[in-house]
């Protein structure tokens, strides 16, 4: 499981998130995971995460398995999705990776259609792309807010001062900036939270889901 800390987005998640990478699919089959996410579901764990390359888009298809038995009431729950490696591995063509808006439409599609659910709660741009122009990225996951599709977006593994180019396009515009970021923080990992984000979190706010 993941330890989560959401903040400035108006959404309630729980500190402790259920996570997917390493294990779904390839460790954890349907019937584990049916027990496990019900599990946590009970004890009050209403975010689960996952990522199109995750097990190559298995581990999306799997959870998505499962929430559709489960039936439980979309509202009481999260369920997010990251867009950037595709899921085709070393069989991606090149717009089928990376965050020009004809993966980041795509993928989100495909990612629905997975998770086997109506819209995101959280999508991500699971790392940042210096062949697309911010403003494109940012464009684009407004218009996908718009369309219903996804409610926050985000950023992973991205920097601070791409973050705040972002808020700065989005404000430029008009539009959604991102609302959250998934960093690594540990104790050998502290320089992006602890120093590179202040400017984030003091001019813009910021949520993360660690």
């Amino acid at each position: 499981m993941d330890y989560r800390i959401m903040g400035h987005t108006g959404l309630q998640l729980s500190v402790v998130s259920y996570g997917s990478w390493v294990t779904f699919h390839k460790q954890v089959d349907d019937r584990l995971a049916d027990e496990l996410m019900g599990i946590a579901y009970d004890s009050g764990i209403n975010f689960f995460d996952n990522a199109e390359v995750y097990a190559l888009g298995e581990s999306e298809k799997l959870m998505g398995r499962v929430l559709k038995r489960k039936n439980w009431e979309r509202s009481s729950y999260i369920v997010s999705s990251k867009a950037y490696f595709g899921w085709r591995g070393k069989h991606n063509k090149p717009n089928q990776t990376g965050l020009s808006r004809k993966h980041l439409v795509e993928a989100c599609q495909e990612a629905l259609q997975r998770l086997q659910v109506d819209y995101l709660d959280l999508y991500f741009c699971h790392r940042p792309d210096t062949t697309v122009p911010i403003e494109e990225v940012v464009w684009t996951m407004n218009h996908l807010i718009q369309q219903g599709k996804i409610l926050y977006w985000g950023t992973s593994q991205w920097s601070g001062a791409e973050i705040m180019e972002a808020h700065r396009v989005a404000q430029q515009y008009k539009l959604i900036g991102p609302a959250m970021e998934q960093p690594q923080y540990n104790m050998f990992e502290r320089f992006k939270m602890e120093q590179d984000y202040l400017p984030v979190f003091q001019n813009a706010g910021m949520g993360t889901t660690i």
